[in-house]
């Protein structure tokens, strides 16, 4: 092995960088919401034994703890102690569940969507002439609850509020979940995990790549940041809608099995840090890339 090669960092040393960017708004929202360094260790050892044992076991080998050791790094005894919990929890909380089926059926099903595809306002309860309503929008979802229930709940949290003719209207809450509310919390913890597995696939070369793409531009004025928020924010949003019009349909036909389907989308702007963008300090005029993660083309 010649010099060069023998000093040339490793895959885990290229990848420091780019976890320590990944991290920092997590570890900045764990020291705003009082998780300390040694509750996040504690975090970090058992999330990585339980990862070694479920993830990199071996066909028609016991995984030992010595194995998982080596992986790992933790000591055995620690090893031996954090196994056996299980896989990662990531059930549905119920009442998230609920709601996000009977949004989505709102904004989605021909019969409570106006000619523009908006969600239509509907009369709370059924009025027995086939005309769409609150009542039969739940129950078309869930039995497990009543309708009133439902609106109850719904017209605490502000996700809809009753018109001047007395209709139920979904409002922009049932897109916004309250700060730091549980289901904030809930789709902080999924979307991101999607999003980073996608892109982990990616670098790994699991199979066929994911559609894992940003647009971006520096050196920027803060009314252009603003307004290119604001607009791609509104493309975003029909993006989303069309997909779920799409999907609410296909499913009508699907039979049904094991398989699940993300799409999402995030917008975000902020000021530069001296030195963030290299490319921005260069440059005089605004750069800009189409880039996805795990390398691969970009266009031009």
């Amino acid at each position: 092995m010649n010099e060069t090669s023998s000093q040339a960092p490793s895959v885990a040393d290229r990848l420091q960088p780019p976890i320590a960017k990944l991290l920092r708004p997590l570890v900045r929202l764990c020291i705003r919401c009082g998780m300390t360094f040694p509750a996040l260790v504690d975090l970090l050892r058992e999330l990585y034994v339980n990862v070694a044992e479920h993830d990199f076991s071996l066909p028609g080998k016991e995984q030992t703890d010595s194995r998982v050791s080596l992986l790992t790094g933790v000591h055995r005894k620690e090893v031996r102690r954090l196994r056996g919990a299980g896989a990662p929890i990531s059930a549905t909380p119920v009442a998230i569940s609920r709601a996000s089926r009977i949004i989505a059926r709102w904004i989605a099903a021909p019969e409570f969507t106006d000619a523009q595809g908006r969600p239509r306002p509907l009369a709370r309860m059924d009025q027995g002439a086939g005309e769409a309503s609150f009542e039969t929008l739940v129950e078309s979802v869930t039995r497990d609850v009543r309708p009133r229930a439902v609106l109850d709940e719904w017209l605490d949290r502000h996700i809809v509020m009753i018109d001047s003719d007395g209709c139920v209207v979904l409002t922009e809450a049932a897109f916004l979940p309250q700060s730091g509310s549980d289901q904030q919390l809930y789709y902080f913890g999924r979307n991101l995990h999607d999003h980073a597995e996608a892109a982990v696939a990616n670098i790994l070369g699991e199979g066929p790549r994911f559609l894992e793409r940003a647009v971006h531009y520096d050196g920027l004025s803060e009314d252009l940041a603003a307004s290119l928020e604001k607009r791609s924010s509104e493309i975003a949003m029909s993006a989303l809608q069309e997909a779920n019009r799409e999907a609410h349909a296909a499913c009508a036909t699907d039979s049904g099995g094991r398989h699940r389907w993300i799409m999402g989308i995030y917008v975000y702007r902020a000021q530069e840090e001296n030195g963030e963008e290299e490319n921005a300090a260069i440059d005089d005029s605004p750069a800009q890339e189409a880039e996805r993660s795990g390398g691969g083309d970009k266009p031009a």
